[in-house]
Formats: structure tokens, C-alpha cells, sequence
């Protein structure tokens, strides 16, 4: 069971660092580098620039109850197109929307990125994100879950009447844990500082391989004493 583990985790990483961050990376730079629509694009129906459409609020929704959070934004465009938008939290933007107001939205391949009201503006969660090293963050998480499991898992393998300390408690649970910690602890502050994204694997492997050697050293001193 823990070697499937290790390959759906494994599987997940290598689709982390093959396919998801560099289409999420590619994707924010096609859209820095969009221009505005001309005539011409406009009438060819070209979705690859920056279009400008003025909407009429229909209705907003922004709650936020225990869990659940909802901030979306009801647009109708002159009777012929009516869509919901959804946002990240309720902002300055979407907090002093009514029912009525007219907004200017900027529209890229197909999909609203930006809503405007008097200067004040505010993007949808169909914005692209400078935010890659939450993607390698989580890249990281599953290329040392993988580790983890095939390193339980082949111990169980080799010694099945004794595995210990390989096991769930109380190695595995705290470096499972602490694993998460790392990865998210590395990657969070990585996004907030704006650094690159490589540098969170550079920074969180060798982080969460000290704490495994440091957890396996406290576990057998303490079996000692």
C-alpha cells in the first residue's frame, strides 16, 4: 500500500514541475504581455488581447460564515449576456458594489480578469497569478511524501515482524506533519516575498531532510533513555 502511495505521490510531483507550474507561468506571462484589443481583433472575435466591456450589476453575494466564503458579482451586458464573477475576498471593490451600478471589465481569452468602478479595481479569481511558488511548494510536498512512503514501505518490506521506527507512531505521523510544515512554511512566506519560485525546492528539501534526521535522532534517544 505505501509503494502505490510513493507512485501516486511521485506521479503528482513530476505532473507538479512537467505540466502545472510551467502552464501556470506561461499563462501569467501571455497575459502581462496582452494588449488592448483593436477594432480589427474585436471583430474577428481575437480573445488572445484585452477587451473593454461595460456591465450593469445585477446582484453581489459577499458572506463569509465560518467555512463557507462567497464574494461573486452578478453582470448583465445589455440584455444579451448575463455571468457571475468570483473574487478572492470582498476588497474595496466588491464591498461598495449595489445592484444597478455600472462597471468596466477588462476581458482576456474569454474570461473577465478585472472589474473597475471609479478608479477602484479589483481582479477575479480568473486572473493569473504571480503565485508559482505555491506550485512548487506543493510539487515538493508530494516529491518527499513519495519519499517518505517508499522509505516506510520498503522497511516494511524487508523487515515486516519489525519495522520500527518506521512506523505510523510515532515517526511517521511527525514527519508527516512536519513535512507539511516545511513545504508550506517555505513556500507561503516565498509568495508573500515575491522571490522565485525555484528557491522554495532549494530551500524546503534540505530543510525537511534535517528535520527527518533531527526526528529520528530524538526518537532514539529517547528510546535509549
Amino acid at each position: 500500500m505505501l509503494i502505490l502511495l510513493s507512485l501516486a505521490a511521485a506521479a503528482a510531483c513530476c505532473l507538479a514541475f512537467s505540466w502545472w507550474l510551467p502552464s501556470d507561468g506561461e499563462r501569467y506571462q501571455d497575459y502581462r504581455r496582452a494588449e488592448p484589443c483593436s477594432s480589427g481583433a474585436m471583430a474577428r472575435g481575437d480573445t488572445d488581447c484585452l477587451s473593454t466591456w461595460h456591465l450593469t450589476v445585477e446582484k453581489t453575494v459577499n458572506r463569509t460564515a465560518g467555512k463557507e466564503s462567497v464574494h461573486d458579482a452578478t453582470l448583465t451586458y445589455e440584455d444579451s449576456w448575463r455571468g457571475t464573477v468570483h473574487f478572492n475576498g470582498s476588497g474595496p471593490f466588491l464591498e461598495r458594489l449595489e445592484s444597478g451600478d455600472r462597471v468596466t471589465a477588462t476581458a482576456w481569452r474569454g474570461e473577465i480578469m478585472v472589474l473597475d468602478r471609479d478608479g477602484v479595481r479589483q481582479d477575479t479569481l480568473e486572473a493569473p497569478r504571480d503565485e508559482l511558488q505555491m506550485n512548487a511548494a506543493l510539487g515538493v510536498l508530494a516529491g518527499l511524501l513519495a519519499a517518505q512512503c517508499l522509505a516506510f514501505g520498503a522497511i516494511r518490506l524487508a523487515r515486516p515482524l519489525d519495522p520500527e521506527p518506521y512506523t505510523w507512531e510515532p515517526y511517521g505521523r511527525r514527519l508527516l506533519f512536519t513535512v507539511v510544515g516545511v513545504c508550506f512554511g517555505v513556500g507561503l512566506p516565498a509568495a508573500w516575498a515575491d522571490v522565485p519560485w525555484w528557491t522554495v525546492p532549494l530551500a524546503a528539501v534540505p530543510l525537511a531532510m534535517c528535520a527527518a534526521l533531527w526526528l529520528r535522532l530524538r526518537l532514539r534517544l529517547r528510546l535509549r533513555g
